[in-house]
Order: structure tokens, then C-alpha cells, then sequence
């Protein structure tokens, strides 16, 4: 069994797409960030695990949630339905392709845009600026900063994230490179999410993610 993180706000119609699509094996932990439109009861009627996390904040949310699961291997990703649950069994046996003895690792999703207005391009260029700042800082190759992602749990905690906000998955690959672990990427389809964006289908949503990640850049030493 593999807890599959689902950091939610407000996102009351997409989760019934996302939590019957998980695989067999993947179990949903939806982390509820305050919503206000039922999500946590809807997930809850769909049959995941519902965590609380009050206090707003992508990053604090995926903490609560990684504090609550209870697998070895762990999953992330986004509950709005811009990602397919079925690709999480690609990701988590790159994972295991990817692993060495002394050497964690952890896989990202990098976003395939299938269908109209799935990647606004202002979204776009600011995820490919950050890319390349990671890349020349942590001495990666990714191209995209994938919001679905695989790891083992405890390492994950070991990292000792600190940024609750938007930072929060830049974060973990700056200090995973940092550690040496081993990184690497699965194409994933990337699907126009289901209701309103609370950040890359807004300019202000993205320019908060650019903001915050580029803090994590300055204040993550190298």
C-alpha cells in the first residue's frame, strides 16, 4: 500500500475524478487547508482518509499530510485533476529504478499540457525560470518543478523542510540534491484542472509561487 498526499483547498468537484481514479494499491489522504466548499466531506464520502491542516499553506499542508501517512513509500500531488492518479504507478517504480544503496531517491512528474489552457504560458515561463535557477544551484537536470512526485517518507521528513508556503517543492529538491539523492522525471499528462486556480491559472497566483520560490533559492544554502 503507498499513502498518496492530496493537499486540498476548496476543490469539492475535482475530487471525485481524482479519488476514483487512484490506482489499486494507492491509498488517498486528502489534507484538508481550511476549505470552506465541503471538500472534506466530499473526499470523505468518496472514501479517503481526511487529515486537517488549519493553517493555509501548500507547504503546510504536505507536511500534515506526510506527518499522517503511514507507508514507506510515498506519493504527492495535486487534487485539482490536472493530474491522473493512474500515472502514480509509473512514478513510484521509477523510484525504485532509480534507487542505489546510500542513495535515496525521489521522482517528479514532469507536465506533458494535454488539452486547451491545461499550462497558462505565464505559468509556463515562471516554473521554466525557476527550473533553471534549481538546475545551476543544486546541480539537477529537471525541466519542470512537477507538483506529482514519489519518495520514501522518512527521508522525506529527515530533509527537514521548513517552508510551508509555495516553496515548499522547490525546497525539497534543493535539499534532496543537497543530500545526494538521486532525482529524476516521468512525463505525465497535465490536464486543465477542474474549478478556479489558486495559482497558475492566475498571474497573482503565479507571481506568490515565483516569489516564495525564489526565497527558498536565497535562503536554502547550496
Amino acid at each position: 500500500m503507498i499513502d498518496v498526499v492530496l493537499p486540498c483547498l476548496d476543490e469539492a468537484q475535482a475530487l471525485p475524478w481524482v479519488l476514483t481514479r487512484m490506482p489499486e494499491g494507492f491509498r488517498p489522504l486528502v489534507v484538508d487547508n481550511a476549505s470552506t466548499d465541503g471538500s472534506a466531506r466530499v473526499a470523505a464520502a468518496h472514501g479517503a482518509r481526511v487529515v486537517a491542516a488549519p493553517d493555509r499553506g501548500f507547504g503546510a499542508a504536505c507536511h500534515e499530510g506526510l506527518l499522517a501517512a503511514a507507508t514507506d513509500v510515498v506519493c504527492v500531488m495535486d487534487a485539482d485533476a490536472s493530474l491522473d492518479p493512474a500515472e502514480l504507478p509509473r512514478l513510484v517504480a521509477a523510484l525504485h529504478g532509480l534507487e542505489a544503496p546510500g542513495r535515496p531517491g525521489l521522482v517528479l512528474g514532469r507536465r506533458r499540457p494535454s488539452g486547451r489552457g491545461a499550462w497558462p504560458p505565464h505559468a509556463r515561463l515562471g516554473n521554466a525560470v525557476l527550473a533553471r535557477s534549481l538546475n545551476r544551484r543544486a546541480g539537477t537536470r529537471l525541466r519542470d518543478l512537477g507538483p506529482m512526485r514519489a519518495a520514501r517518507r522518512e527521508g522525506l521528513l529527515a530533509l527537514g523542510l521548513a517552508d510551508r508556503r509555495f516553496g515548499y517543492p522547490l525546497e525539497m529538491v534543493l535539499r534532496a540534491s543537497r543530500a545526494g539523492w538521486r532525482i529524476g522525471e516521468v512525463d505525465v499528462a497535465y490536464l486543465p484542472r477542474t474549478g478556479e486556480s489558486k495559482v497558475t491559472g492566475t498571474l497573482g497566483g503565479t507571481v506568490r509561487a515565483v516569489r516564495d520560490m525564489r526565497r527558498v533559492l536565497t535562503e536554502v544554502a547550496p
